[in-house]
């Protein structure tokens, strides 16, 4: 197994259910700030950008549990949009432990806030705004169409949510 491994495609469901939990860890960190919630969070984005749902545990419980449990149908969307936005992801959660360090209250709150915010766009409209990016830079040629390969099999331009 190679490191760094990420799906070519995901199913756009298990994605929405899983930024659920990203809301939960985001709101909790936001409202009674501590470093076991931050760090999940942290190792929640890393494990996601790294290898997709095979480690991350929220992740593997979604898809493995709760989405057979519930019957919730696999809805493919192409999984390089989902990693790059799992990178900004990660971003604002490196970014919300260095504020949490330093102290700077209201910046660590308006971080967490804003992560909070684009997932709840992902989990309740099903907007993924790291995927529009992702397709804005594509069209820009800064990133390479042969990178999201799955993305053009998709129709990628008329998936508003990928």
């Amino acid at each position: 197994m190679k490191l760094g491994f990420y799906p070519d495609v995901v199913n756009e469901n298990a994605t929405r259910i899983v930024a659920l939990t990203v809301i939960l860890l985001g709101l909790v960190s936001v409202f009674i700030p501590n470093w076991i919630s931050l760090g999940i969070l942290l190792f929640g984005f890393v494990a996601r950008v790294t290898y997709g749902p095979k480690f991350e545990p929220f992740a593997w419980i979604t898809a493995h549990w709760v989405v057979p449990k519930l019957g919730v149908p696999f809805v493919p969307t192409a999984g390089p949009p989902k990693r790059f936005a799992q990178l900004i992801g990660l971003f604002f959660a490196s970014a919300s432990i260095a504020l949490f360090y330093l102290d700077i209250s209201v910046a660590y709150t308006a971080v967490l806030g804003t992560l909070v915010f684009f997932a709840s766009l992902e989990a309740f409209l099903g907007f993924c705004a790291g995927c529009f990016a992702f397709r804005l830079l594509m069209k820009a040629g800064l990133i390479p169409e042969e990178v999201c390969e799955k993305c053009n099999n998709l129709n990628f331009d008329k998936a508003p949510t990928s």
